[in-house]
């Protein structure tokens, strides 16, 4: 396999792959951009993807440069959008960002990793500069984007401010002089804006290399926060375990794919195996990938006792009786809420309707029933993974 095709490994588009080879021919240290906007506080599997194919140029001996939008941020990504984003406070977007950095480096190497806030620049350009920006694109052009045509078919609002974000995502590459921008396939347009730019700059336009999106823990949608179906970097180790074990067969060869940089040759001998098998595999590896070896071998055993023996785990959280309510009788929802283990008082109240709650190991399906305090303990199971302890 050549240099190029390992670079091409995996990714949906590779333009500019003739520059790329001169340039890597040449000796030249590629400048490889990656830019993330800090709109929710976790990075998740599927910013992995992309990652992943970071810390390969990181390996080849080029630069990453990766750059936290906390400018554009407050604008909001409308890539993939039927609606106009929530804007972000200023103070939002710091937030979020504080533990980006934390999180990427579970992933790339740190002292090979060049940062940049975009608010670096932007914050000092004045209006006439941004004016000046936005002479570069025409209406025409920016509507031949796939998800803007349809909302100006539909009457659907679309902002100024989300016409300029590609004009400021693609003045990122020229700031940081790239030569190729990394993204997932949603931001194709975005990152040929980006190499029109530095164009007519009178720079070398970046390569663009843009990876599939990850589906999620559905197997249908994109993996999201929006859509409740994602690992988040900083899930703990039992959590994420437990996600990647629900997955599909057919996902998780995606995953194997895509997060472990599997080959198909390597995939094809896999599936001789029983699934399972595969399948415990890879979240022991990816759970080791963030935790350590001793933690993945660890969940694995975990895992196995608890689904394959019927057993409790070893450890769960555990809750006061007084710390979740002050009745002597609560509503068994209003207890799963209270723990702050489910993401809202619906997730808990939907997983009581499906059947998927269990009091010491009696499923409950109605969400009206009333759990009395009690007398010594009483063990909550919700779903395939998480499991609670309620004392007097």
């Amino acid at each position: 396999m050549t240099i190029l095709d390992q670079i091409a490994l995996n990714s949906e588009h590779f333009i500019g792959r003739d520059e790329i080879a001169e340039k890597i021919q040449n000796g030249k240290t590629l400048r490889v951009k990656l830019g993330v906007d800090p709109t929710r506080p976790d990075l998740t599997f599927g910013h992995m993807v992309v990652f992943n194919k970071l810390r390969q140029f990181q390996e080849m001996g080029h630069q990453a440069v990766l750059i936290i939008g906390d400018y554009t941020a407050c604008i909001g990504d409308p890539s993939g959008r039927s609606a106009l984003r929530p804007v972000l406070t200023p103070e939002e977007v710091k937030k979020n960002a504080e533990t980006y950095l934390e999180q990427a480096y579970k992933i790339l190497d740190p002292q090979k990793t060049e940062v940049h806030f975009n608010s670096e620049w932007f914050a000092k350009m004045s209006f006439g500069d941004m004016l000046e920006l936005a002479r570069k694109m025409t209406v025409a052009r920016m509507l031949e984007r796939d998800d803007f045509a349809k909302r100006y078919a539909s009457k659907t609002p679309i902002s100024i401010v989300e016409f300029l974000y590609p004009l400021i995502q693609g003045y990122d590459s020229i700031m940081i002089k790239s030569d190729v921008e990394l993204g997932g396939s949603d931001q194709l347009f975005n990152n040929l804006v980006g190499r029109s730019l530095q164009a007519e700059a009178g720079m070398s336009g970046q390569a663009v290399i843009t990876m599939p999106l990850l589906v999620g823990l559905d197997g249908v949608k994109k993996m999201s926060k929006s859509y409740d179906n994602y690992i988040a970097f900083n899930d703990d180790a039992r959590q994420m375990f437990g996600k990647i074990m629900s997955v599909s067969d057919e996902t998780m060869w995606k995953y194997y794919q895509y997060l472990l940089l599997k080959t198909s040759s390597e995939i094809e001998e896999m599936k001789t195996e029983h699934p399972m098998l595969c399948k415990k595999r890879l979240a022991q590896t990816l759970v080791a990938k963030f935790y350590g070896e001793e933690t993945g071998k660890a969940e694995l055993e975990n895992f196995e006792k608890v689904f394959s023996k019927n057993e409790l785990p070893d450890d769960m959280p555990e809750f006061e009786w007084k710390s979740l309510t002050e009745n002597a009788q609560e509503n068994l929802v209003n207890l799963m809420a209270a723990t702050k283990l489910f993401p809202s008082k619906k997730e808990a109240r939907r997983l009581v309707e499906q059947g998927a709650v269990k009091i010491d190991n009696q499923k409950v399906s109605d969400p009206s029933a009333v759990l009395q305090k009690p007398e010594s303990c009483t063990v909550v199971q919700a779903g395939k993974r998480i499991f609670l302890k309620i004392k007097a």
